[in-house]
């Protein structure tokens, strides 16, 4: 078994399947498919299912696809430490951030971090699907909100104002909501996935949670402020998403007695990955400069 066909059947297993994989390593589909039937063959397993849309791996494919990403885990940890006696920090990072902070936050910060880390890599995944880091691959990944994976280590970046707020149409039909608790009366854009959402408040230094329900869900932020303006219901939203519609006037803030706790953005990232220079230098450098 050679190293490389360990980092080739990773990234194929990542990307789900061969054409992608490929691509990402600047190589062949022939090579990358030949080199995992010769992986198979010399261990004597399937490692994949095949079908026409998509690969996924066996069980015996998954065992070897979660020992093969420590071990190339380790090997990176080890290149980073040998050179981490040089001046320069390098090494390969694979980050994920939502798509709207992603790119109104962190993208303006990629140059100056570029120039400062010359022998850093970095591939930066723009989606606001919550990522498996250790499955996937990813050794950090920026999340906004309550953070429920306990294993994970998290760094705070950044403090993020949330609003709730309408379009003038939708509160002239359906009336503009008093309290927290008038919501559950109203069509509510909800943001994420989760089954059961409630929106919080702060009523007279009291923490308020509301249940709240509506027809639109969506993972992505400017789809619900969009929505907003259109005049399909009230959003919850990160103040930096809805600012522009709220300066012009396309959406208003309601329930301002009321205020929303602030929220936070966090730099994540699993335990194993807590001694790479290249993960701290980035997120240290995150953190100095979203808090300016």
């Amino acid at each position: 078994m050679q190293f490389e066909d360990l980092r080739l059947f990773v990234t194929t297993i990542n990307e789900q399947s061969f054409t992608a994989a490929a691509e990402k390593l600047g190589l062949s589909k022939q090579y990358v498919s030949r080199r995992t039937m010769a992986l198979e063959e010399e261990l004597g397993v399937r490692l994949l299912n095949r079908t026409t849309r998509s690969l996924k791996p066996t069980d015996l494919g998954m065992t070897l696809y979660e020992r093969a990403v420590r071990i190339l885990d380790e090997v990176n940890e080890t290149q980073e430490l040998v050179s981490s006696q040089g001046v320069n920090v390098r090494g390969t990072l694979r980050v994920s951030a939502p798509m709207t902070f992603g790119t109104l936050h962190v993208s303006p910060l990629l140059p100056r971090f570029m120039q400062e880390n010359p022998l850093i890599s970095l591939e930066l995944d723009l989606n606001d699907r919550a990522v498996d880091l250790v499955a996937e691959g990813y050794d950090m990944a920026i999340r906004g909100g309550m953070l429920e994976d306990s294993t994970l280590i998290a760094k705070r970046l950044m403090d993020i104002p949330m609003t709730a707020c309408a379009s003038p149409a939708y509160l002239e039909r359906h009336s503009t909501p008093e309290t927290p608790d008038d919501l559950r009366h109203h069509e509510c854009l909800l943001y994420g996935h989760v089954k059961s959402v409630e929106w919080k408040f702060q009523t007279q230094g009291q923490l308020v949670c509301v249940p709240v329900k509506g027809k639109l869900r969506t993972n992505n932020g400017e789809v619900v402020r969009d929505a907003a303006v259109a005049g399909l219901g009230i959003a919850y939203l990160p103040v930096f998403i809805v600012s522009d519609a709220l300066n012009d006037g396309r959406l208003q803030p309601v329930l301002q007695a009321h205020q929303p706790p602030t929220s936070a953005f966090y730099a994540v990232y699993p335990q194993h990955r807590q001694s790479s220079r290249a993960v701290q230098t980035f997120a240290n450098f995150l953190k100095d400069h979203l808090a300016v």
